[in-house]
This record gives structure tokens, sequence and C-alpha cells, in this order.
């Protein structure tokens, strides 16, 4: 359950777009940004507002890709594997974050809520594959030991 400053920020969200049933995906886009997850109590509460089905409501949010239910960490890694990046070895840059951050396939998010690893059929930065992005910043030509910079850096930021 989440606490009652999520509805007070979700209410705010709410007053910039205004309660009519387009303004869901607005709403529910900026309660993402702002947690990094859409918590699923706040869906059924801006779906209550907007006077909206509440089924209709997730209808909508699991349509699209890049709405998550489950909370997401402070660095939100995306590893694109379509075919170009997949040709020039994205795999063993997968392999190499799975190591390193102690995840997997079931496994998306450090326990420190530090960092989720997610992969993308593509980023559309082809040209330069092998890429991935931390926060929507394109790291292009990858490399198993730039990811391992990439990742003693990001947690220098942290010390």
């Amino acid at each position: 359950m989440v606490e009652q400053s999520y509805y007070n920020k979700a209410d705010e969200i709410i007053a910039e777009h205004g309660t009519t049933q387009k303004s869901l995906i607005p709403i529910i886009q900026d309660i993402q940004a702002y947690y990094r997850y859409l918590p699923a109590e706040l869906l059924t509460y801006v779906a209550k507002k907007l006077g909206i089905n509440e089924a209709k409501a997730y209808s909508v949010a699991t349509f699209y890709e890049n709405f998550s239910f489950e909370p997401k960490g402070k660095y939100v890694i995306r590893v694109c594997d379509g075919t170009a990046c997949h040709v020039r070895k994205s795999t063993t840059i997968l392999d190499r974050l799975y190591k390193e951050l102690k995840l997997s396939k079931e496994k998306h998010t450090t326990d420190d809520m530090l960092f989720t690893l997610e992969t993308v059929s593509c980023l559309g930065a082809c040209g330069l594959a092998p890429v991935l992005t931390v926060n929507d910043e394109v790291h292009p030509s990858m490399t198993p030991e730039k990811v391992s910079a990439l990742l003693t850096e990001l947690r220098g930021k942290e010390s």
C-alpha cells in the first residue's frame, strides 16, 4: 500500500492535466516518471478520479510496454538486442551486466534499488551498435569492459 504522499502527488498531476478521460495516459506517464514505476494503487485512484472503469485503465497501462507496475532502480539500463546490436555481440554486454549486478532474466532490479536491467528490441541507434542506455542517455560501441567501467562510475556517484 502506498503512502498518502503518493495520492497527494497524483492529485497534483491530475490537476495539471484535468479530469477528462483523454488525460489518462499523460497522467500515468507523469506518475511513472516521478516514481520510476506506476503503483497499481495509483492507477486505480486515477481511474476513479477520471470516471474511468478500472479495467479500462489497466488495459491501457498494460497495453503500452513502457508502463511498469514494478519499482525500478535509480539507474534504468536498457540493452539493445536488435539485429545490428545482436550481430555486434550485445549478448556479451548483457551477460556482463547480469554477472556484475547479480541479476537474471527473472530478477531485473538490484536489492539496493540502484539498478534495473532491461532488454529492448531496438533503441534506434543502429549505427552506434552495440548500444545501451542509462536513464535514456545513449552509450555507444559498448564492450564488456566499458560496461564494467560504466557501473564503477555510476556506483561512484552514490558514494
